[in-house]
């Protein structure tokens, strides 16, 4: 017990050890250089005469025994000595003094093998052997001193945030695979992070350089090709990720029961067309005012933050009367998004007398008619001219080539025809090809999220480059139709800026499996608490003027804090997976860095098989597609115009 008592006592027992040892040393000193003390007259008859018995006993009579013994009591009494201990005393300097202390100590006994007068052979042999003996104490002192605690071994609290992690490789017909390292208390090992339920939703996130889609996407893309999962991509830097699934499809299309076919929508370098606005696939109303919401806040994306405003939704009403009359119009015949922007710029009297023939959206262009024939003019182009001047950027040849044929269907799951299709933007130009690609995406969505179908999966690399209303409604009720959806991202901020706040929040807090690399500010705040806290260690050290002491706590902190988020390397991830009821994931949480063959990568990438060139087109052949949807318009404006007049 620690009492104050039984410390006393404790300290008067070490003490008279240390004396004792001294003591020996002393006598040692007297019996072996009895010349020096006789020489200097320090011996008395009546001492000597008590001393020589004990010089009798026999650990007197070898000079190693007793300084050994002498030597172990000392090293007694420090053990059970309690000295302060010091954080700038270090185990070199200890071990020094101790080391060099013990080779005098012991080794002084050889100047007696040395001819010399025997009294100053004593002087010296006592000079040493007490240096030595001194030397001794100092380091076994210093050695109890030292404080035993690392705690500046790990400045940035890199093991103290370990966790263990999902070392298994869990795999089904759907997952995806991704081997790592991780370390876990000072050591590395391998683990795996296992999205086993890619219908949940998949969110990549990481700044420029992180490693989004050569750690990840590409690997997503070419184990679910390899899996028979029909696939629409959305290639942002066109053909990067396009090229992959090409290669991919050629070396599994075996895998799947009806081979696929794979699509390309280019609009620099034209491949195949495709028509957004398909008839066939455009049922009733609804379908044309969900395409024309997608377009023109594609269009405008400031529009999405004020979603209900007069002059935001008379646009859109205005763009559905269009569509939906093309839809109705000889059964579709023009329904194509070329022929909308064309029709939306034939003058107003023209126009609203072409629109009334369409019962079904009379109630559409009501207001637009009341403001023209009242004369409010002013009212008029505010609902109108936003729609004809954001739809004028789109007035292209190229454009409209592609968007008036129809080489392929979009319904890309099903069964009897699976396809992949690769939809490329272009970085200089994504304000205007992004509106365009978004409707691609929300009549593909339409058709996708539906029973009876293949597997697939929407891949969107860049996503808050373009636009989808309801993004939220396919993450929740597509994955019982074996959709999965996989969103990259660069940052929250960036997805809150061109989704609005409340959109950015849901699509943020739905999807189930996270794999995160290098992202700063609340992104990494909001992953972090994500994440959750594990318990980890604390150690201080109180050092005062009469003791040292040392405490060792445990506390909850954050596993993967925002810090540590924002400064991962490229190739590093930090994340969570979701599971299903038949493959429980106990280790959700990841921190690792994913293993990536990068020669046997390179190598792959030097073998691939460029896209081809699908059509031989020229200037010509798409200047006269232009002229032609030019014409169309104006036949039917002819038409039914002349039609009125017979009738009247």
């Amino acid at each position: 017990m620690q009492t104050g008592e039984n410390e006393q006592a404790l300290r008067k027992i070490m003490d008279f050890t240390r004396y004792l040892g001294i003591l020996i040393l002393i006598l040692h000193f007297y019996f072996s250089c009895y010349d020096v003390f006789f020489e200097l007259h320090i011996n008395y008859p009546i001492v000597d005469r008590v001393l020589i018995n004990i010089y009798k006993l026999k650990i007197f009579q070898n000079p190693l025994e007793v300084k050994f013994f002498a030597v172990i009591l000392l090293i007694a009494s420090l053990i059970g000595s309690k000295g302060k201990k010091d954080e700038n005393v270090r185990l070199k300097r200890a071990l020094t003094y101790t080391v060099i202390g013990f080779l005098i100590y012991f080794l002084s006994g050889v100047l007696f093998n040395i001819k010399v007068a025997h009294f100053y052979l004593g002087v010296i042999y006592i000079a040493l052997t007490s240096i030595g003996f001194m030397l001794i104490i100092t380091g076994i002192s210093l050695l109890f001193r030292i404080i035993d605690v690392k705690l500046n071994q790990d400045v940035f609290n890199k093991d103290n945030e370990t966790f263990p992690q999902e070392e298994r490789k869990l795999e089904n017909d759907y997952s995806i695979n991704l081997p790592a390292k991780y370390n876990l208390k000072g050591k590395t090992r391998n683990s795996w992070i296992n999205i086993i339920n890619p219908f949940r939703g998949s969110l990549i996130m990481g700044s420029p350089g992180a490693g989004k889609s050569y750690f990840v996407i590409r690997h997503i893309i070419t184990q679910h090709i390899k899996k028979g999962f029909s696939m629409l991509i959305y290639d942002f830097k066109f053909d990067d990720l396009s090229v992959i699934a090409y290669n991919a499809l050629l070396k599994y299309a075996g895998n799947y029961t009806v081979r696929p076919t794979i699509w390309f929508i280019d609009f620099d370098n034209i491949k195949h067309r495709c028509n957004p606005l398909d008839p066939g696939r455009m049922e009733d109303i609804t379908d044309a005012m969900e395409s024309s919401r997608t377009f023109m806040l594609g269009l405008n994306r400031e529009w999405i933050k004020k979603q209900g405003d007069f002059f935001v939704e008379s646009p859109i009403n205005f763009v559905t009367a269009l569509f939906w009359f093309l839809r109705k119009y000889e059964k579709g015949k023009y329904c194509t998004l070329p022929h909308a922007i064309e029709l939306a710029q034939v003058e107003y009297k023209y126009l609203f007398a072409l629109l009334l023939t369409e019962p079904e959206i009379e109630v559409l262009i009501n207001p637009f008619i009341s403001a023209w024939k009242n004369e409010a003019y002013d009212q008029l182009e505010g609902q109108i001219a936003s729609a004809k001047i954001s739809m004028a950027r789109l007035v292209s040849p190229s454009l409209y080539y592609v968007l008036s044929g129809n080489d392929f269907s979009l319904d890309i799951n099903n069964p009897e025809d699976p396809k992949i299709i690769c939809i490329g933007n272009n970085p200089m130009k994504q304000q205007v090809y992004g509106a365009v690609l978004s409707l691609y995406i929300s009549r593909t969505i339409k058709l996708v999220n539906q029973k009876g179908k293949l597997k697939s999966n929407l891949i969107f690399d860049e996503f808050p480059t373009i636009y989808f209303n309801n993004i939220d409604s396919l993450i929740a009720t597509a994955r019982s139709n074996k959709v999965a959806t996989t969103l990259a991202v660069q940052d929250y901020s960036q997805l809150k800026k061109d989704y609005g706040r409340d959109q950015a929040e849901v699509i943020m807090n739905i999807v189930g499996n996270i794999v995160s690399g290098q992202v700063t500010g609340d992104t990494s705040k909001q992953l972090s608490e994500r994440f959750g806290k594990i318990v980890q260690e604390r150690q201080s050290v109180t050092i005062n003027s009469q003791d040292t002491s040392i405490n060792k706590s445990t506390q909850l902190d954050f596993a993967v804090p925002a810090s540590k988020i924002s400064t991962l390397s490229s190739g590093e991830f930090v994340g969570l997976v979701a599971d299903d009821p038949n493959n429980k994931i106990d280790l959700k949480v990841f921190h690792n860095s994913i293993i990536n063959d990068h020669a046997a990568m390179k190598i792959e990438e030097q073998n691939y098989k460029k896209i081809p060139n699908i059509r031989q087109i020229d200037s010509d052949m798409i200047m006269a597609n232009y002229l032609d949807i030019k014409n169309d318009i104006q036949q039917i404006i002819n038409q039914e115009l002349s039609l009125q007049n017979e009738k009247v």
